[in-house]
């Protein structure tokens, strides 16, 4: 299992990491990005983290 976390300082609701998510366990809310799916659904393919022009977002393994 995997563990998504957004640090929502650095966030700039840029969505990117929403939109390239397949797992779809992400969206937007309130104008920031933020993990609304359930996270046994995560690949850990680290999309998200690549697309985050900001480094708001991280994948660990758990």
């Amino acid at each position: 299992m995997y563990t998504v976390t957004i640090d929502r300082d650095k966030c700039e609701g840029c969505s990117e990491c929403v939109d390239n998510c397949p797992a779809s366990i992400l969206e937007m809310v309130d104008g920031k990005a933020d993990v609304t799916g359930n996270l046994e659904d995560c690949l850990g393919c680290e999309s998200c983290v690549s697309v985050c022009p900001s480094g708001a977002v991280t994948v660990a393994e758990s």
